[in-house]
């Protein structure tokens, strides 16, 4: 029977990244994955590095998204030192395109609300957005600059964290997911494998939307997929520098003319496939953004499912069940989270104190909600 500090279920990049900082601290970890680790959401992201709010619901989640933003240069000098790989970090900000006759309003609803929650924005003219990017449509009436947000290929990110993890001792077991956790009364002490169980004095359940198919863990982390479509677009032609967004679609620029536009939002189960309709409105989206992309090679199309919970918000930090802890559910977010994430855990699990406040994420409030509505 295999026997460390700390069981990891899920070898994704928030899986990868808690391991990395637990290995750190001297402990003996194991990072257990169903599949070829850090091919499910980590492999399929856009890699965006931004803390703003898409929707009402994801405004708790903006400091903590802050924390991790500040993190990351240091995250990534870290890793890229210590793998020796680069992962393609770009520090180049957002700008954010606005279309409509509204396009003013707009604008002013975008700024106040980044200011209110200490979100850096600037606005921006027609000209000063075009000039700024010229691949931009011209069309545009109205801009903002995001100037600290960022983007990081997560294709290159995730391996390099594995790598790092290895380096530092981690073991990693591809092929070997967690069907159950290990309870022996009300303490978790491991992982039941498919023809084995693994223990642990701690056990980290980041297995993303696989989360709820863990026995054991429904009622903690109730993860649901929501499929992203994406596309890559190769143009040499229409080249831009930094992410770029409307309320349609966003561009991520990788290297060598390659772009990324995504992506859909779809609660269709753990169906992966690419459909023509999802396309079609992408790459419609992405042609009225950037016309030059109606040259573009069409070079990769994916689906990927992200980990969903019923308020749109991570589930991270310790249960009812001693020595159980989880860090999952972080919807659209992963990339960005990965680094706050693993800080709080490794500090949560080393000294049983965090950073920052992680209170609205607790597992227990999903077990805590059903108590209340069956009384």
């Amino acid at each position: 029977m295999k026997t460390f500090d700390v069981a990891i279920a899920g070898a994704g990049l928030i899986g990868g990244a808690i391991a990395v900082e637990l290995a750190r601290a001297g402990l003996q970890v194991g990072l257990f994955d169903s599949a070829e680790p850090g091919h499910e959401a980590s492999w399929a992201g856009a890699g965006i590095l931004s803390p703003a709010p898409e929707t009402a619901a994801s405004i708790p989640m903006v400091p903590l998204g802050r924390a991790s933003l500040e993190l990351y240069p240091g995250f990534i000098a870290a890793i890229e030192e210590s793998s020796g790989q680069p992962c393609g970090f770009r520090a180049k900000g957002t700008l954010e395109a606005f279309f409509s006759a509204d396009a003013g309003r707009d604008l002013t609803t975008l700024l106040a609300i980044q200011h209110g929650l200490g979100l850096r924005a600037e606005p921006l003219g027609p000209e000063e957005a075009c000039e700024m990017e010229p691949a931009l449509s011209p069309d545009v009436e109205a801009a903002a600059l995001r100037p600290d947000e960022a983007s990081v290929d997560n294709r290159l990110l995730t391996p390099a964290v594995l790598k790092t993890a290895q380096r530092h001792g981690v073991e990693i077991f591809s092929g070997r997911g967690a069907k159950e956790i290990w309870r022996e009364s009300s303490r978790c002490v491991g992982l039941v494998l498919d023809d084995e169980r693994v223990a642990a004095k701690w056990t980290v359940v980041a297995a993303g939307c696989f989360s709820a198919g863990i026995s054991g863990i429904e009622s903690y982390a109730p993860v649901l997929p929501a499929k992203g479509q994406m596309i890559a677009l190769r143009s040499h032609a229409a080249d831009i520098q930094r992410v770029l967004w409307s309320d349609r679609i966003y561009l991520v620029p990788r290297s060598h003319g390659r772009i990324l536009a995504g992506a859909t939002v779809e609660h269709a189960g753990f169906d992966k496939r690419v459909t023509a309709g999802a396309v079609q409105k992408l790459l419609s989206a992405a042609i009225d953004l950037v016309p030059g992309l109606a040259d573009a090679q069409v070079e990769e199309t994916w689906a990927g499912l992200r980990p969903d919970t019923p308020d749109h918000l991570p589930i991270l930090g310790p249960t009812d069940l001693e020595g159980l802890v989880i860090a999952t559910g972080h919807f659209r977010s992963g990339i960005l989270l990965a680094p706050v994430t693993a800080q709080l855990v490794r500090e949560w699990i080393t000294s049983q104190r965090v950073s920052l406040d992680w209170e609205c994420f607790r597992p227990m409030r999903f077990l805590e909600a059903r108590r209340v509505t069956t009384v």
